[in-house]
């Protein structure tokens, strides 16, 4: 019997915090961007983007500093906010998941908590989608963005 993949729900990102994610993408090229993202814990709603460096400077994969995944928490936690996911680009290809990005997943967040952005680089307008990764199961979520930039 096939097991059904619960509904998708939808990620909610201030336009500013959006802005933060595409200009952080742009900024590390040639490589690939990285960096986690917090909101209140069990919410949809991003409330803050932490841009962090790209240990591996590769335009072809991300590796985040664990000292810096600890800072991010720290400051997270001190802001009564959780890290919910983690950003990242592609430069070369679309914003979907890659072999390594799911294998990845699976090492780091293995009960499928976290949500995974990808911003694309490809094309001359960079694009932003969000997902849930569990094993090899992939499910895009929705993006609504919140706000025109300044008045979240």
């Amino acid at each position: 019997m096939p097991v059904a993949l619960p509904l998708a729900r939808v990620l909610e990102i201030p336009a500013s915090v959006h802005a933060q994610m595409l200009g952080h993408a742009i900024a590390g090229l040639p490589n690939e961007a990285c960096g986690l993202f917090a909101g209140q814990f069990g919410s949809d709603r991003v409330e803050r983007f932490f841009p962090m460096t790209n240990t591996a400077s590769s335009s072809r994969i991300y590796q985040l500093d664990s000292a810096e995944i600890m800072s991010v928490e720290r400051i997270a936690d001190d802001s009564g906010l959780a890290v919910i996911g983690v950003m990242h680009s592609h430069t070369h290809t679309t914003n979907y998941p890659s072999p390594t990005d799911v294998a990845d997943a699976a090492r780091f967040d293995p009960f499928g908590v976290w949500r995974f952005i990808i911003v694309s680089l490809k094309q001359a307008d960079p694009s932003l989608r969000c997902y849930k990764i569990l094993g090899d199961a992939v499910t895009e979520e929705p993006v609504v963005l919140i706000g025109s930039g300044g008045d979240e």
